[in-house]
């Protein structure tokens, strides 16, 4: 048979059962070859174990480093804050706010103003003070000057009068009596001449001594009196004074503007805080440290910090204050065995060198040396 013939009839056989066909040409999986146990096929290629073992050597040294990190000794850190000196400006004296010239920040010089109160009463009362100043002058003037010259002649003319009626009355009583002696004259004309003439008699002496007076002038304790009044009304003044001096406030010192607690026309008592002010001049570090932390320490140590908010400079201070906090309720007594209740000491340092930028607030930390622990 041709191989033309032969294709022709595998053909046929195809159209006629083509499932037949391929289920003749599937081999069963019982009777399937083995091409892994073929000779003729290839080995396949062994798995590389090199990185396996670099990848275990890497893990066993991080969890190495890792448990070596965790029994090391931590450093440290404590965490202070910077604060400033602060003054806080109270009104002694009320009345509502008339200026305000200062805002929040500014810095102000010593001396400055800043703040205005208006008070139209207190002005009043300064008013009132110099007047009863002006009378009490007067007055000490007037002693000062002594009695005037015409007092002293009206006096003087009261005597000489005095006198003539005296020696009227006088010479009335003479006659009198003489008559009366020899029987001419009753007993009752008598008696009143008698007391005329007495009267007579203490009219001359009031007239000179008011003429005397006059002469004198007024009294050592007269002057004093006079003097004592123009005191009390110049301190009266000087106290009234010194009130309206404090409705214009000024700052004590050089500082800055922190806090503002009055506005433009609101009402101000005495001793109401109207602004605060920060001298950073006089900017200091805080540490709260338990004394445990604390021991050792003097005041002159210096040691070295940083500021987050300058980029973590570095700076270096000195130890000026070492001062317990205070004690409260809630703290117990040290116990006699066990644990024990450690106090807090508050430790102010200073920088050693200027740091203009550092303000109050601004968080600092240290490295605490392992010896002080």
């Amino acid at each position: 048979m041709t191989s033309t013939e032969k294709h022709d009839l595998d053909a046929s056989v195809t159209e006629e059962a083509p499932s037949a066909v391929i289920d003749r040409a599937k081999p069963s999986p019982e009777f399937q070859p083995d091409h892994r146990a073929s000779s003729s096929e290839p080995a396949a290629p062994r798995v590389a174990r090199a990185p396996a073992i670099i990848a275990t050597v890497i893990v066993c040294a991080i969890v190495g480093l890792s448990l070596w990190y965790l029994v090391q000794p931590q450093p440290l850190i404590i965490q202070g804050e910077a604060d400033a000196t602060r003054i806080d400006i109270a009104a002694r004296v009320d009345g509502r706010v008339g200026k305000r010239p200062v805002e929040r920040g500014d810095n102000v010089a010593a001396g400055q103003v800043l703040f205005e109160i208006d008070n139209p009463e207190l002005v009043t009362q300064l008013h009132e003070a110099e007047a009863g100043l002006a009378v009490a002058s007067a007055q000490l003037a007037n002693i000062e000057a002594g009695t005037r010259v015409e007092v002293i002649a009206q006096r003087k003319a009261q005597v000489a009068s005095a006198t003539a009626n005296l020696t009227l009355a006088q010479q009335t009583y003479d006659r009198v009596k003489e008559l009366a002696g020899a029987g001419n004259a009753p007993i009752q004309r008598l008696d009143e001449t008698t007391n005329s003439l007495h009267v007579a008699q203490r009219s001359l002496d009031e007239a000179k001594s008011a003429y005397e007076a006059a002469v004198n002038g007024y009294t050592v304790e007269e002057h004093g009196i006079a003097r004592a009044n123009v005191a009390k009304a110049q301190a009266s003044i000087d106290t009234t004074k010194a009130e309206v001096d404090e409705l214009v406030v000024k700052a004590p010192i050089a500082a800055q503007v922190y806090q503002i607690g009055a506005e433009l026309g609101e009402y101000v008592s005495p001793g109401v805080p109207l602004l605060s002010l920060v001298d950073l001049n006089d900017v200091w570090l805080r540490f709260d440290l338990r004394e445990d932390l604390a021991k050792g320490l003097k005041v002159g140590d210096q040691f070295q910090m940083r500021v987050p908010a300058l980029g973590d400079r570095v700076i270096r201070a000195a130890i000026r204050v070492i001062a317990t906090k205070g004690e409260y309720a809630g703290w117990r007594a040290t116990r006699a065995t066990g644990d024990f209740d450690l106090r807090t000491f508050e430790i102010r340092a200073y920088p050693v060198a200027p740091v203009p930028e550092l303000r109050p607030g601004m968080s600092v930390y240290a490295t605490w040396p392992d010896d002080r622990r």
